[in-house]
């Protein structure tokens, strides 16, 4: 996500944190303890209630970050991967891989809300055990019912059966289990977020009219329901559509490619200028795949060290490139694509570079199956290859 740093790990992945969590701790805190601690706990200092406010908005972010967690740790148990946690206004986001089953795919989706919802109880329970002692226990109860209330609506609210909300997740894999085709079942759930999200923006704007400004909250939380739902409806389409499609059906072929020993300076006269592209594969000295390397990376080389480095030491190496063999289907293989991988898919037969896949081909295959009425193409031949796009 555009405005996130890495902070650390959690279960194994990268943890993020998005620059709008400062601003979300501090709206918790300030709720805390500007308004819940004096109305429930009246006469204590302002010191008091701002600390207490601050560690119940500092123990609410770390339950955000729990319900995330069991999202990665269910998902990397079931063999699927997952490429970072990343907390933000709206709570936190797990980016993983598509899960092989409807069963894997429902366990990931109840692993967050039910870590909410185990975490709210118990935390509940807690404040009111506090609330029977007198005296210093009066805060940490109301912080503590504060908190479990908070994680009992997190989880209910989780479980609205709209994308991407984790309900909505259940029930796309309801659906996947019970009608076996996942397309459909994506699509259905993907309908239901739309609707839900239009329904969030207009209670909202109406709470908005009745003098209630939180509604806009609810607005933001609808707005942002319908966006993902949109893409992910977008998305399953794509996949209806390339049912049963290979890579080797997408691929352009060959591929304009460079030697990896190259220097920089060498690599931009020879290689990068005449082709015309903004991203080209390197091969080692064997003539097996390397990397890709970006015009733009090496646009920012000082011309001092052009004529030294060697252009593999700027490029992106194999192993944060997406990789796809010629037979693989086609709509599992952009599953692959991810913001450090870029948008090119290179096809590896045997070791060897036997082709590449950008948006431009998938866009080409696509209308290619419109007009010859859905017979999958051959690879797209060497003219028509945009590895740059």
């Amino acid at each position: 996500m555009n405005g996130s740093v890495q902070v650390g790990q959690v279960v194994g992945v990268p943890l993020r944190m998005h620059w709008s969590v400062p601003l979300l701790v501090g709206l918790f805190a300030v709720g805390l303890g500007r308004q819940a601690l004096p109305a429930w706990t009246p006469g204590r200092s302002g010191a008091v209630y701002a600390l207490a406010g601050v560690v119940g908005a500092a123990l609410l972010t770390g339950s955000l970050l729990l319900h995330e967690a069991a999202h990665a740790a269910t998902a990397r148990r079931k063999q699927i991967s997952v490429e970072d946690v990343t907390l933000w206004a709206l709570g936190g986001m797990t980016r993983m891989g598509r899960p092989k089953t409807a069963a894997a795919a429902f366990l990931v989706a109840v692993s967050g809300p039910l870590t909410s919802l185990g975490i709210g109880g118990a935390v509940l329970g807690a404040g009111f055990g506090l609330q029977l002692l007198s005296g210093w226990a009066e805060i940490p109860a109301v912080v503590a019912m504060w908190l479990g209330w908070a994680n009992l609506f997190l989880g209910a609210f989780n479980l609205l059966p709209a994308v991407p909300l984790d309900g909505g997740r259940v029930v796309q894999a309801v659906m996947w289990w019970r009608t076996g085709d996942r397309e459909r079942a994506d699509l259905a759930a993907s309908r239901s977020g739309q609707v839900m999200g239009v329904l969030m923006v207009a209670v909202g704007w109406i709470s908005v009219l009745r003098g209630a400004p939180g509604g806009l909250w609810i607005v933001f939380v609808g707005l942002f329901i319908m966006i993902v739902a949109g893409a992910e409806r977008r998305r399953a389409a794509l996949h209806t559509a390339l049912r049963g499609v290979r890579v080797a059906d997408a691929m352009s072929s060959p591929v304009v490619t460079g030697a990896d020993w190259l220097t920089v300076q060498r690599f931009i006269e020879d290689v990068a200028v005449p082709s015309h592209h903004s991203a080209l594969p390197l091969l080692d000295f064997e003539g097996r795949p390397s990397g890709v390397v970006q015009l733009r990376r090496l646009a920012v080389v000082p011309p001092a060290e052009r004529e030294n480095l060697r252009v593999r030491e700027v490029a992106t190496p194999l192993s944060q490139c997406a990789i796809a063999a010629p037979d693989d289907l086609l709509s599992e293989a952009l599953e692959r694509l991810t913001l450090r991988t870029g948008t090119r898919l290179l096809v590896v037969d045997g070791g060897r570079l036997a082709g590449i896949v950008t948006g431009k081909d998938v866009a080409r295959l696509m209308r290619r199956q419109t007009l010859g009425g859905g017979e999958a193409p051959g690879p797209t031949p060497g003219p028509t290859t945009e590895p740059g796009d």
